[in-house]
């Protein structure tokens, strides 16, 4: 009897965790994010997405070409650079999405979009992951509702496989620096249980950033300075040197200060399909002795 490649079997071992998929039944009632019951009639065929990580899942899931118009920030992948673009979280083209008369709206649960959309007649679900394990069961989710259960499946499957490479090498990090993310000059910050924080942990650094503070809390500078990071992450080396008492930093001193390329805090900041790209981003900054 043959043996397993050891990649074939742990595919095969993560595969048998997920439940067999089938195609989706309609009509199909489900609670979306803001906790509404949502019945869709039938299959959607044109939809409008309000979310750039939504479009980037849907297209993820052989989903794009249902697409009809989508938000200002959805630009990944390629196709849907080209669709109609309905404005963002709170400034949205309402009569423009009511005008392509879609058969589902995915929004996000803040913006409050939902309310003069349902007014307007449409199917309106909220899908808005916000933990790092929302991401995979949001994606199951909206698998289910465009009747693309095995691709969504297979997606988190693979997802899932792509960021146990990288933690493997992360694992074997000799140490694990303290580390600051900043993700607004205000300065905001992320907390170790949002999906980035999840994140920077499994990049191999340890965040500074208690959980009690929140996902994305604006944070007191002399929290900063108290606890002294070893390594900075979504400024520059210049902007930290110049903020009252931050000059002294480890970081600072030491140069590991690091601005975030774009397409990698793009990434970063969108709870879908590229979170192992965002991950291996991010572990190559934090350890680039572990990729050379």
């Amino acid at each position: 009897m043959k043996t397993l490649p050891a990649k074939t079997a742990l595919a095969a071992s993560l595969l048998a965790l997920l439940p067999a998929a089938a195609a989706t039944t309609y009509p199909l009632t489900l609670t979306d994010d803001l906790g509404r019951k949502v019945t869709l009639k039938a299959e959607p065929r044109r939809i409008v997405s309000m979310l750039p990580s939504t479009s980037e899942t849907l297209c993820a899931i052989g989903a794009c070409d249902k697409l009809v118009g989508v938000d200002d920030y959805s630009d990944f992948p390629q196709q849907v650079q080209r669709l109609p673009k309905l404005g963002g979280l709170y400034d949205p083209k309402v009569e423009q999405i009511v005008a392509l008369k879609p058969d589902l709206v995915l929004v996000s649960k803040y913006g409050k979009l939902e309310a003069p959309l349902t007014q307007a007649g449409l199917t309106v679900v909220a899908v808005n992951p916000e933990t790092y394990d929302e991401v995979f069961s949001k994606t199951l989710t909206l698998g289910r509702i465009v009747n693309r259960e095995t691709q969504a499946k297979n997606l988190v499957l693979n997802m899932r496989r792509e960021i146990a490479k990288v933690e493997i090498l992360t694992k074997n990090a000799a140490r694990k620096p303290t580390a600051y993310f900043e993700i607004d000059p205000t300065p905001y910050s992320i907390g170790p249980n949002s999906f980035m924080g999840v994140l920077l942990t499994k990049a191999g650094a340890r965040n500074i950033i208690p959980a009690s503070l929140g996902d994305f809390p604006k944070v007191d500078p002399e929290l900063i300075v108290k606890a002294n990071p070893e390594l900075m992450l979504g400024l520059s080396r210049q902007q930290a040197a110049a903020r009252p008492g931050w000059s002294g930093l480890r970081a600072v001193k030491t140069g590991r200060v690091i601005e975030l390329p774009k397409e990698l805090r793009t990434i970063l900041s969108r709870p879908g399909p590229r979170l192992p790209q965002a991950l291996r981003g991010l572990a190559q900054l934090v350890h680039p002795e572990l990729f050379r």
